[in-house]
């Protein structure tokens, strides 16, 4: 339908000359804007300007009222409907071994198709930090188990004393 935010209705309407709408979707042709706001008055409506940069103005008979309220209930609606993806987290450790490796990818797999993006976080403790090649080798052996399911979004980098990845979900 017509998305209108702040639109002009009524006597805000100012243009010398408007095509006019009827409630019932008929065209009711091209007349002045007092004109067309006497026609809305005799049908107890509203006449709401839907389509301002058209030459000349597009304006529409309506309960404006109800209109407003049906448009915020669809609004309403589609936002619920909307699912944001939530971004779940991964943690892995420096030296874990290739079966806990498996058991958090089937995990994070069951998140990808989900919908959900995956971080996959790898915390360095102590002297583990002279050793940040070999965390690069167990994100990448990670991801390569998930890459049939997901997409590389962000690559491995350090932050901090953790290394991080994000995967996101597969098209």
């Amino acid at each position: 339908m017509y998305i209108i935010k702040t639109a002009e209705i009524n006597e805000q309407i100012r243009d010398a000359e408007v095509r006019v709408i009827g409630d019932d979707g008929e065209q009711l042709g091209l007349m002045s804007a007092k004109e067309a706001y006497k026609i809305a008055l005799d049908h107890k409506l509203d006449l709401v300007k839907i389509a301002p940069n058209a030459k000349p103005p597009v304006c529409k008979v309506m309960d404006y009222g109800k209109f407003r309220y049906e448009q915020q209930k669809r609004d309403k609606e589609a936002r619920k409907k909307q699912k944001s993806a939530a971004v779940k987290e991964i943690r892995l450790g420096l030296n874990i071994e290739k079966n806990d490796l498996e058991t958090k990818a089937k995990n994070a797999s069951k998140f990808l198709q989900s919908g959900d993006k995956v971080k996959v976080s790898l915390r360095f403790k102590g002297r583990e930090m002279g050793y940040t090649q070999q965390g690069y080798e167990v994100i990448k052996r990670f991801i390569e188990v998930l890459d049939e399911v997901g997409t590389v979004e962000t690559p491995a980098k350090m932050e901090g004393r953790s290394m991080v990845a994000t995967i996101a979900p597969k098209k």
